[in-house]
């Protein structure tokens, strides 16, 4: 066994990214604190072709040192468009046809294994702060709440690893 070299993983350039068909799934980040988290959900979205990424509230926004020495560039090849609240966004996801998901442990949440996307489906993914989770006035908003299956004594996870985990769940049927 051998690792691959850089040329053979056949890796994206940025004009080919912007180019290339897209995921129709958009990543909301309500007012999350840390830019390491925003860099790494920016990374992510780049890694599964997601189509952009809306930053809400006190998220912060590239360019910055902290947000690009986690995303690596991906800030470059993702968009990504600010909206003051989140529910503005999810008011503009749902004007648009997305089913607006909101990540989050609630009342009659779905959990994660038990999704079903189609592969024309848009949807949306709204994760919130690190500490207060999605905002009350969003969870009103949107068409429902995905939660993660989680065995051990904690039940939450940094949101760029929650991210990950259901990104990939979502992308993983499309694939």
């Amino acid at each position: 066994m051998r690792k691959l070299s850089m040329d053979e993983l056949g890796r994206k350039s940025i004009e080919e990214f912007k180019q290339a068909s897209k995921t129709p799934v958009i990543v909301v980040l309500d007012n999350i604190r840390s830019m390491h988290n925003v860099g790494s959900v920016f990374r992510t979205a780049d890694a599964f072709l997601i189509e952009a990424i809306f930053l809400c509230g006190y998220t912060p926004q590239p360019p910055h040192r902290d947000i690009n020495k986690t995303a690596l560039g991906a800030t470059e090849s993702v968009d990504w468009i600010y909206f003051s609240h989140a529910a503005e966004a999810v008011q503009e996801l749902k004007n648009r046809g997305y089913k607006v998901l909101a990540v989050e442990q609630t009342e009659g949440s779905l959990s994660l294994e038990k999704i079903s996307v189609k592969t024309d489906d848009k949807i949306a993914v709204v994760f919130g702060n690190e500490v207060e989770g999605v905002q009350n006035e969003v969870l009103q908003l949107v068409d429902g709440a995905l939660e993660i299956p989680q065995l051990g004594m904690k039940h939450s996870l940094n949101i760029s690893v929650a991210a990950g985990i259901v990104l990939w769940e979502i992308v993983r049927t499309r694939i």
